[in-house]
């Protein structure tokens, strides 16, 4: 199936960016014409992911979180999340419900359950002191309307 669109975001990991990267995929998949519940399901992922990055990844340190996004003709979304910090030692573990890396702070350890519970599919590559990417997929439903703006 061929790309319909794509972009490419780089941004600084700072907490305040996380409602930043939530507005750019939505306006990123408006051409979709996805459903309310669609929208807000990967604006949720998305903000999970990038929260993520700033608080696991970089441990609120300098540095830059790469927002990825690809929408295909027949309405799949895949979102690539990524950054270069500390990476993840044991992705499995990190993808276990209440589990957090960030002792001693309001976290819940529940990113990971909640970008699955959003998304069709959530894959996590990761390497100890390069950085992780998380990819997340959703299948929006496609309707005769989608793509239909042009500029």
């Amino acid at each position: 199936m061929q790309n319909k669109n794509e972009m490419r975001l780089d941004f600084p990991a700072i907490p305040e960016n996380e409602g930043f990267a939530r507005m750019v995929i939505s306006a990123f998949l408006v051409p979709l014409n996805p459903t309310i519940e669609e929208m807000a399901d990967v604006k949720t992922a998305v903000s999970e992911a990038v929260t993520n990055a700033i608080v696991h990844g970089y441990a609120h340190a300098q540095g830059t979180v790469r927002l990825h996004a690809i929408c295909r003709e027949d309405g799949l979304v895949v979102v690539d999340v990524s950054d270069r910090g500390c990476g993840i030692a044991d992705i499995d573990r990190a993808r276990q419900p209440f589990y957090t890396t960030a002792e001693g702070e309001e976290r819940s350890g529940m990113g990971f359950t909640v970008m699955e519970s959003f998304m069709d599919r959530v894959e996590v590559q990761s390497a100890v002191g390069h950085g992780t990417t998380v990819r997340l997929a959703k299948q929006l439903n496609v309707r005769e309307d989608s793509f239909a703006r042009r500029a």
